[in-house]
């Protein structure tokens, strides 16, 4: 009789013992790989692109049972074929990689918000733009403003943030963007009530908005971020962050182990990272993905051999004449820039023009001769300067004239008398803005491409210069060009005294 009583008794302590320790979840770790800032599908330099990138989600899939592949933003532009299909192709590649989330960057609003959400819609993956507000007091059409997934018995929650600034260095028009903080105590708290153990915000807001989102205690366990092309990993022993460069030339991978513990009788989530950065530089990439990468390269091929324009005038791009004085191909350009940001005044440095040819006046012009031309996919920024360093950054552009630099200046909306024989430093002997003289303490806007603005071919006087369009925020110099020509239809560039020799 006594055997039933201890076999009843035996299984009564095992449910008790099996609800206890189901109580308490496994831990469990979920991979996260991140990408950002990448509207280059193909490799460069051996580095990048989508194949590449596909081989690491692919590897990461393959090692980790829960793995979540993010996308913090900036896609569809600018590149040269997005200037063609506004962005397609890029919706097209990252469906084929099976992206889980993506969030909304600022150029993902360069074609303006219809575009913007012609491109969300054809995505078969979910893409966040919480802040990311229209006219009529919603999310932009087809954004959505949560995902959440689940990584064993854990439930992770996302949310999206797209940097305000986009209102000024994109074409959002009708859409506006809400306070990152207070979207993100609202979104932090409303997902813990939904039942989120672990919060992520996947944003594309710039290093001084991530750290303030950081500092500020808005609820974040994870901020995957975008739009500096920073490669950067942080954890302050409560907040992690993380940001994977630009173009797939590195991909971040965030290991986040997590587990329930009881600490003074109750049960408290915990969790705890881990980072690892990987080069993609010389690795095989996915063959499929490249496939499928070379077919929209052929594509593009094609695209380039469209006519844009007639040049009712000769362009000469050879070496000597982009570095050795005032010449129609460099006005072409440096006017094309100034009107695409709208700046005051241009400046772009000859050593960037390629290639090294005569167009006799009466040319029908192709993408592919602007592309030929600027081969080396530099963005247009637009900075703000004071006279005085309009005037350094071109004696540092004639410093050097007599070496056929490539620093010789092109110039838009200036007018500049300077002497060859002068010693370098003191060449530049008057500089007009539109009909006045350049004032030394005035403020100017000035267009210039991302090289010589980041201080390339000697003008490290822009350096020290305010970022009115910063790189990660401008588009292809060769595209502005390209739309310039196009929207005239004939053009007559000329030399027409805006670098004038001292007498």
């Amino acid at each position: 009789m006594s055997f039933p009583i201890r076999s009843t008794a035996f299984a009564a302590l095992a449910a008790v013992l099996l609800a206890v320790s189901s109580a308490f979840a496994e831990p469990t770790t979920v991979t996260f790989v991140h990408t950002n800032d990448m509207d280059r599908m193909e490799a460069s330099g051996g580095k990048g692109g989508l194949a590449n990138l596909m081989a690491v989600v692919k590897a990461e899939r393959a090692a980790g049972e829960h793995v979540i592949f993010t996308h913090g933003g900036d896609a569809i532009s600018p590149s040269l074929l997005s200037g063609f299909d506004k962005g397609a192709h890029m919706i097209d590649l990252l469906n084929a990689a099976d992206v889980d989330i993506m969030v909304l960057g600022n150029h993902e609003f360069d074609f303006g918000p219809k575009v913007a959400m012609e491109r969300i819609a054809e995505a078969t993956f979910p893409i966040l733009g919480t802040n990311a507000i229209d006219s009529d007091g919603e999310i932009i059409d087809g954004a959505i403003a949560s995902w959440t997934t689940k990584a064993g018995e854990f439930t992770i929650g996302f949310f999206g943030l797209v940097t305000p600034d986009t209102t000024e260095v994109s074409s959002p028009e009708t859409v506006s963007f809400a306070s990152l903080e207070a979207t993100s105590r609202e979104m932090s708290a409303k997902l813990r009530e939904e039942g989120a153990d672990l919060v992520v915000a996947l944003s594309h807001t710039g290093i001084e908005e991530d750290f303030d989102l950081v500092n500020a205690g808005t609820g974040i366990d994870i901020l995957l971020s975008g739009h500096d092309h920073l490669l950067m990993s942080y954890y302050n022993g409560k907040i992690a962050m993380m940001e994977s460069a630009a173009q797939a030339d590195y991909v971040s991978v965030l290991e986040v182990t997590m587990d329930r513990v009881e600490r003074r009788g109750k049960q408290r989530f915990v969790w705890s990272p881990s980072f690892r950065t990987i080069p993609t530089a010389g690795m095989e990439g996915d063959a499929e993905m490249a496939a499928k990468v070379d077919s929209y390269l052929k594509k593009l091929s094609l695209e380039l051999d469209v006519e844009i324009g007639t040049t009712t005038t000769q362009l000469d791009s050879r070496r000597a004449s982009v570095r050795g004085g005032e010449n129609a191909i460099g006005n072409l350009i440096s006017d094309a820039i100034r009107k695409g940001v709208e700046a005051d005044v241009a400046i772009t440095n000859g050593g960037g023009i390629r290639g090294d040819k005569i167009y006799d006046a009466g040319t029908v012009l192709t993408r592919r001769d602007i592309q030929t031309e600027l081969p080396f996919g530099n963005t247009t920024v637009k900075l703000e300067v004071t006279g005085a360093q309009i005037v350094e950054a071109l004696e540092n552009g004639f410093s050097q004239v007599e070496n056929g630099a490539g620093r010789f200046p092109s110039v838009s909306g200036m007018t500049v008398t300077w002497d060859a024989k002068a010693p370098a430093g003191s060449r530049v002997k008057s500089v007009m803005v539109g009909d006045s003289p350049i004032d030394a303490a005035k403020n100017y806007t000035l267009a210039a491409n991302d090289y010589i603005a980041g201080g390339g071919d000697g003008y490290s006087v822009f350096k020290d210069a305010k970022n009115l369009i910063d790189p990660a925020a401008a588009q292809l110099m060769a595209l502005m060009v390209v739309d310039y020509v196009e929207a005239a239809g004939e053009i007559a560039p000329a030399v027409e005294n805006r670098l004038v020799p001292a007498e």
